[in-house]
Parts: C-alpha cells; sequence; structure tokens
C-alpha cells in the first residue's frame, strides 16, 4: 500500500499529475480543487495517497490533506460511493464544512455532486452522522451552514462556478455573519479583481 508520494510534479491535468518520485511517475487522480493547491511543473509535490485497487485497474488518489484523505476512505466505505463520487464530495467545500454538514444531517451539500442524488446523500448522513458526532464534530451549526449554502447558490445563480464561490466564500471573515452580509463581502472580494 502506498501512503504517500514526493516528488517532483512532471505534468498537471484537469483530474491527475503525474509525480516523478526517483525516476518513476505515478500518476495520481485528485479534484480540481485539490489539484490547485498543488505548485506547477518541476516543483516537489507530497501527497496523501490512497491506492484503489479493481480487477482491471490499480490507480492512486493524492490529497494535499490527512483529513481530505481520511473523509475520502470513509466515504469510499459506503456501499455504492466510488473514488469519482468521493473525490466529487470533497470538491463541493472543505472537510471541515462537509463533516459539519453531516453531522447535522444537512444533505445539501452533497447534493450538488453531479451523479449524488437525495438518496445517496440521505445513505452518507444516516451512515456517517453518528461517526462525526463520535469524533467530535458539532451539528449545532447547521444555521451557518444554511447561510454558506444560500450565499453559494446565490453566487452561481450570478454566474460564478461552483470553485469561484466557494474560494471567495472561504475569504468571508468568520464574524461576518448573515447571507447578504457574506453575499456583499464576497462581491466586493470579487469586483477588486
Amino acid at each position: 500500500m502506498i501512503s504517500f508520494l514526493e516528488g517532483t510534479i512532471e505534468l498537471k491535468a484537469e483530474k491527475f499529475v503525474v509525480v516523478n518520485v526517483g525516476g518513476i511517475g505515478y500518476k495520481v487522480f485528485s479534484n480540481p480543487e485539490i489539484l490547485t493547491k498543488i505548485p506547477e511543473k518541476g516543483e516537489v509535490v507530497k501527497f496523501w495517497t490512497h491506492q484503489y485497487v479493481r480487477e482491471d485497474s490499480v490507480e492512486l488518489y493524492g490529497f494535499v490533506h490527512f483529513a481530505e484523505l481520511e473523509l475520502f476512505e470513509t466515504l469510499i466505505s459506503i456501499s455504492g460511493i466510488g473514488p469519482k463520487g468521493a473525490l466529487g464530495v470533497l470538491g463541493v467545500a472543505p472537510v471541515d464544512t462537509l463533516k459539519r454538514a453531516i453531522a447535522s444531517g444537512d444533505t445539501s451539500y452533497l447534493t450538488r455532486v453531479s451523479g449524488i442524488g437525495k438518496k445517496t446523500a440521505e445513505k452518507i448522513v444516516l451512515e456517517l452522522k453518528d461517526k462525526m458526532l463520535g469524533k467530535g464534530i458539532s451539528s449545532l451549526h447547521a444555521p451557518e451552514l444554511k447561510e454558506e449554502a444560500d450565499a453559494l447558490d446565490a453566487l452561481v445563480q450570478l454566474g460564478y462556478s461552483q470553485r469561484e464561490a466557494r474560494e471567495a466564500l472561504s475569504h468571508v471573515p468568520k464574524e461576518i455573519t448573515g447571507t447578504e452580509r457574506r453575499l456583499k463581502e464576497v462581491l466586493k472580494m470579487l469586483g477588486k479583481k
């Protein structure tokens, strides 16, 4: 089992990178949000990895942070959730936000993923809610999650991609609450670019 890789980036594509480790190129799949966090070609990178073995292929999935890997492995342990679905879920929001959403029973974050419908989202929440609460993840942040979801939806309606909207919302200070106030702050930031 390959737990992590550290090497230089040889190729960076939309859904994967090739990492040169001692003269051997490893193709590491990840989601676009994670791939934007890594350096460009020729620079050193470290990935926490999960080796996914099927009868017809062996694939590596890589993550910048160990918490991303843990949630990925937890998601793929659920029947019906494969690596691509788990990567999609991880691309929806930061790991802490996803854990809080699952702990509070909020399926709205999960249904934003292509290929994950309401029943699958409910299954994820049903199977993982107690695990998240058992790990000390609070379910008391449901109003914050609703505000975040509403602000995200509004930005997407205004024509921003989910990635742009999530990135901008992540820079809004935590003390700014309320959907309208958060939106105004994000639009100010986006207007300066």
